[in-house]
C-alpha cells in the first residue's frame, strides 16, 4: 500500500495505460494500437505520436476495428484495440466472439470510461454490462485494475499473455493503492487486509471503497478481510473459497450490474465449493443517468457505508445459520 486511506494520491487508470503502452511499444515492436476516434480520451494519442507507423485510426467503426485487430494478430502482431467500455464491449460483440475468441486470436481489448463514474455523459456512456458480455465468451480473460499502478503492471502482463484479453479502465482518477513493487499476475486475487468476520471482495474503484468500509467496520469491532479481485475471469477460486471458509460470509463490490458481474461469478462458484451468505454491492438492473460521479456512486449505493451495511447484514445472516 502506498499510504493511508486519507493520504493517497490520485491517478487515472486510462492515463496509466497511455504511459504503459508507450513503454511497451519501445520494448516490443509487435505492439500495435488501433483506435475508434477516441485516442485523446483513451490516451492512445501518446502511442500515435511516438509510433505513428504502428497506430491505426479506424474512426467510429468498432466492428471493423476488432476484425482488423484479429487479422493483425493472425499475422503475428499484438494489437491493442481501444474505445469506451460501452462501445467496445457492446457494438463489436459478434466480431469479438467470431473473429477473436472463436479463433483464439491474441487481441487485447482495452476499454476506458467504465461504470457509472463516467458521470455527466449519462446512461448512454455508462457501461455497466461489460463484465457479463466479456466473461461469457470462451478463451476471454477479463481484468479490471484497482488503480493506476496495477494498470501499468497489467498492461505488460496481458501483452505477454497468449490469448484474448479485455481490460476495463475508468475516466475518473482513483486513489493509488500500490507502489512500484506491486506484482500483478493474471488470475490471482490479492489479499490487502486480513480479517476474520467477513470478506470484502472488490474490483476497480470498489477495492478502495472496500478498504474504507473495513475501517468503518473496525470501529464497531468487526474484522474485515479485503481482497482485490482485479481478474474477473478467470477467478482466483482458491483465494475466494479460502475467504469463504475462514470468514463465513462475503460481500462483493463492483461498479457494474450485479447481474453477470463479479458478484454473480463469485456466488456461482462459492455456492458449489463452500456455500456461505453473500451480499452484492453493484448496480441493480437499471440504467444510470447524468450526474457527478460522487452523486451517482451515492445514488446507486456504491459508497463505503453501503459496503459496511451489506457486511453487517451478511454477518447477521451468518450468525442465524
Amino acid at each position: 500500500m502506498s499510504g493511508s486511506a486519507n493520504t493517497m494520491k490520485m491517478a487515472g487508470t486510462r492515463d496509466a495505460f497511455g504511459e504503459a503502452i508507450v513503454e511497451l511499444g519501445k520494448e516490443n515492436k509487435k505492439i500495435v494500437v488501433i483506435d475508434a476516434d477516441l485516442a485523446e480520451s483513451t490516451r492512445t494519442h501518446r502511442f500515435k505520436e511516438t509510433f505513428p507507423d504502428r497506430f491505426i485510426q479506424l474512426g467510429l467503426h468498432e466492428q471493423d476495428m476488432v476484425s482488423t485487430a484479429a487479422g493483425l494478430a493472425a499475422s503475428g502482431l499484438i494489437p491493442f484495440a481501444t474505445s469506451f467500455v460501452v462501445f467496445l464491449s457492446g457494438i463489436p460483440w459478434i466480431q469479438i466472439r467470431q473473429s477473436v475468441c472463436l479463433s483464439h486470436h491474441n487481441v487485447k481489448l482495452v476499454a476506458s470510461h467504465g461504470g457509472i463514474t463516467v458521470g455527466e455523459d449519462g446512461a448512454s456512456h455508462q457501461g455497466c454490462e461489460d463484465f457479463a458480455l466479456m466473461s461469457v465468451l470462451p478463451h476471454m480473460t477479463v481484468i479490471c485494475p484497482a488503480d493506476a499502478a496495477e494498470t501499468k503492471k497489467a498492461v505488460k502482463a496481458i501483452a505477454e499473455h497468449d490469448g484474448p484479453v479485455y481490460m476495463r479502465l475508468s475516466r475518473e482518477k482513483f486513489p493509488v493503492l500500490f507502489d512500484e513493487s506491486y506484482h500483478f499476475k493474471i488470475g490471482k486475487a490479492r489479499r490487502l487486509q486480513e480479517g476474520e468476520d467477513v470478506s470484502l471482495l472488490g474490483t476497480g474503484l470498489m477495492v478502495y471503497h472496500s478498504l474504507l468500509a473495513a475501517e468503518l467496520l473496525k470501529v464497531n469491532g468487526i474484522s474485515a478481510r479485503v481482497i482485490n479481485v482485479s481478474t474477473i475471469k478467470p477467478l482466483d477460486i482458491e483465494e475466494i473459497v479460502k475467504a469463504a471458509r475462514e470468514t463465513g460470509c462475503i460481500v462483493t463490490a463492483e461498479e457494474h450490474s450485479v447481474i453477470g458481474g463479479l458478484g454473480s461469478l463469485v456466488a456461482s462458484r462459492v455456492s458449489k465449493e463452500c456455500p456461505v451468505p453473500i451480499e452484492m454491492i453493484g448496480v441493480h438492473d437499471q440504467f444510470g443517468f447524468s450526474g457527478k460521479p460522487e452523486e451517482l456512486l451515492a445514488h446507486f449505493h456504491l459508497m463505503p457505508k453501503d459496503i459496511e451495511e451489506a457486511a453487517l447484514k451478511v454477518i447477521e445472516r451468518k450468525r442465524r445459520r
